[in-house]
């Protein structure tokens, strides 16, 4: 039996069902993700040069991941931001070689999160972390959240969905790492359903999700035509940021 099949699933499954387009895909069409990043680490003395957040982008497999360094291990001399680029590091690792591993097409992010998060139990710090691929022929988004990373949705310029987070309690999201009971089973798993070409997706850490409104990203694309015409990724996440 293929060792990958025996990892548990999650705490918490939500599906979503977006409105269908009026105008299907047709037959043999595949939507592909296309990517693009900025990121501004926060600017302080004592924190490390690279910032707490960490990222990663596998264009070629659809799929792409977001974590946040917990700051309070810098207390304790531990540069906070190291744990979540190591797993997000061993997160794209694992990404390239599920297929190798298990046959499958489409990449499962649950399996990628336990792979990547038994990969990174050496190094002391917490995270959360977001993993979000393009699957079912680009029909499905399918994303695991950990903590109070997450991701939003626009069509036609316009939010029409936003992740949940969790929390233990109040500003302390569930997370991965040492010193906490929560792992790849604690997290949420979601399937987001019928997707068009030019859904923008933005996939963040709480840096942005908590002082970036959904109305502020939206008129982000308005001014940027991103119905009429291609912005490059790169761009939208540099003015979004």
């Amino acid at each position: 039996m293929n060792r990958l099949a025996e990892i548990p699933r999650v705490a918490e499954m939500i599906w979503v069902k977006l409105e269908s387009d009026p105008t299907p895909l047709k037959d043999g069409i595949i939507l592909k993700m296309i990517c693009g990043s900025f990121y501004l680490p926060k600017e302080s003395e004592s924190r490390s040069v690279l910032g707490e957040d960490a990222h990663f982008i596998c264009a070629e497999k659809n799929t792409i991941g977001v974590a946040d360094g917990v700051g309070g291990w810098a207390k304790y001399g531990v540069d906070a931001g190291e744990y979540a680029r190591k797993l997000m590091e061993n997160s794209v690792m694992a990404v390239r070689n599920q297929h190798r591993k298990s046959g499958d097409v489409d990449v499962d992010p649950i399996r990628v999160l336990h792979e990547a998060y038994a990969n990174t139990k050496n190094i002391a710090g917490t995270s959360t972390a977001c993993i979000v691929t393009l699957g079912d022929e680009g029909k499905t988004l399918h994303a695991v959240n950990v903590g109070d990373s997450g991701f939003m949705i626009f069509r036609d310029n316009k939010c029409v969905y936003i992740s949940p987070i969790r929390q233990s309690y109040f500003n302390c999201p569930l997370q991965l790492g040492k010193g906490t009971d929560d792992s790849p089973q604690s997290a949420t798993e979601i399937k987001v359903r019928v997707l068009r070409p030019g859904d923008v997706t933005v996939l963040a850490t709480d840096g942005l999700l908590d002082n970036v409104s959904p109305g502020e990203i939206e008129k982000v694309l308005e001014e940027n035509n991103t119905i009429d015409g291609f912005v490059e990724p790169e761009m939208l996440a540099r003015i979004i940021a």
